[in-house]
């Protein structure tokens, strides 16, 4: 027997169930893999409210992300084999002890790499790897403003960006988290949740403005943030954690060169799988030598998921959230 968060009506998360279910059966192609750690995402809340664009079929488990060991592996898999240690983001199935996994999907680990710190790893550093390096064409010396730095995309971008060597300005809504991002590497900080982050920018910058700006928050940081962009800049479009999807003028990347860049790491996988596994093992090359640590705002027994949910809310979280089985 497995055993999993349920959800049946999703109405939110107080209609999640832990319950007892079958050992699910592997199938061709499939691994069946003992899950260790889980991580939250923000779409993990929108898919249990039914207000993500993908709609799974009922019931389903939901966890888009976690990390385990191979139990079984399917007929026609290569490459894997029982005991295997393995990160996977297969947008369900990760909130319980066991799941399926398209072997296409996982990511084989190296020694050493820790299951909670594997669990946050893949959704955060491909999305911020993926955004900077391929979609920005980040360069040596240039300047990143990361909105919503102290995130799990946000930690992820700092780091990314300093290994690239480019100067970064981390923007985050309290000085408690602006502090954090510093310890991270970031070479300054702005809390736009005091301070005019065009008036901090103006001052950081000499009046000249980021290069790239990383936006998974949307909302009126967006427009503020474009407005001071740099010539030649590049917004990235992560996301809109913020809740809203703002409208930006568009003559002001007429006027600063600049462009709009949609970053859509998910369909990039699917699109470019070859591409997209290059990058994968090379951010875990770089776990290895200690260029990234995933920040892990807590880890919690898998059994406290409402816990969890309710931390996230809070827009407190530094990082990710990571639920154990080890625990």
């Amino acid at each position: 027997m497995s055993k999993a968060w349920l959800c049946d009506n999703p109405s939110g998360v107080s209609a999640l169930k832990w319950q007892e279910l079958e050992l699910p059966a592997t199938g061709p192609g499939q691994l069946r893999v003992a899950i260790k750690a889980a991580s939250l995402n923000f779409p993990d809340l929108l898919i249990i409210e039914n207000k993500y664009q993908i709609k799974p079929p009922l019931p389903f488990v939901p966890g888009t992300e976690f990390a385990g060991v191979v139990e079984e592996v399917g007929e026609g898999v290569n490459g894997f084999k029982p005991g295997d240690s393995v990160a996977a983001f297969t947008g369900t199935g990760g909130f319980g002890s066991h799941a399926l996994v398209p072997a296409a999907l996982a990511l084989p680990l190296p020694a050493g790499f820790a299951f909670e710190d594997a669990a946050a790893f893949i959704c955060t550093y491909a999305t911020s790897h993926h955004a900077l390096m391929d979609r920005a064409t980040l360069q040596a010396g240039e300047t990143v403003l990361v909105l919503g730095a102290a995130g799990g995309v946000g930690t992820a971008a700092i780091q990314i960006a300093k290994a690239a060597g480019a100067r970064v300005i981390a923007a985050a809504s309290s000085d408690e988290k602006c502090q954090r991002c510093l310890e991270l590497g970031a070479d300054a900080a702005i809390n736009y949740g005091r301070d005019s982050l065009r008036d901090a920018l103006k001052t950081l910058t000499d009046g000249r403005g980021p290069d790239v700006i990383y936006d998974p928050v949307g909302g009126d940081l967006s427009e503020q943030a474009f407005r001071s962009i740099a010539w030649r800049g590049r917004h990235l479009v992560v996301g809109f954690a913020q809740g809203n999807i703002p409208s930006l003028p568009l003559n002001l990347a007429l006027l600063k060169g600049a462009s709009l860049v949609g970053v859509f790491w998910g369909e990039f996988a699917k699109r470019e799988p070859q591409l997209n596994a290059a990058m994968m093992m090379a951010l875990a090359q770089w776990y290895a030598q200690g260029k990234v640590k995933p920040v892990l705002d807590c880890v919690l027994p898998m059994s406290q998921l409402p816990a969890a949910f309710a931390r996230m809310a809070s827009r407190q979280v530094v990082g990710k959230i990571v639920l154990s089985n080890l625990l």
